[in-house]
């Protein structure tokens, strides 16, 4: 179980993040569920290109600088794939 903690602390903090870059771009928001999902797989794919890039959320273990690593990195590509799925949502409604 606890190989899996990070990934669904990632999860957890993509939709947060999420949902925070929609209040933040309400322009470009997809409301709450949208936010939620699509900051989900952002959340997901944030720790994993972190993991490529060498710099191992996961496999960080449970300590203090893990578990900040798996927030930022699920907060972080949360917010930026709402926002990417934001704008090509608007291009597209023109």
């Amino acid at each position: 179980m606890e190989e899996y903690l990070p990934l669904l602390i990632q999860l957890v903090s993509g939709a947060l993040g999420g949902n925070v870059a929609g209040k933040l771009l309400k322009n470009m928001s997809l409301g709450t569920l949208g936010n939620s999902i699509v900051g989900i797989l952002g959340g997901g794919l944030g720790g994993q290109i972190l993991g490529m890039l060498g710099m191992d959320v996961d496999g960080g273990g449970m300590d203090m600088a893990g578990i900040l690593g798996s927030v930022a990195g699920g907060g972080v590509g949360g917010g930026v794939l709402m926002a990417i799925i934001g704008v090509v949502k608007k291009a597209l409604a023109k």
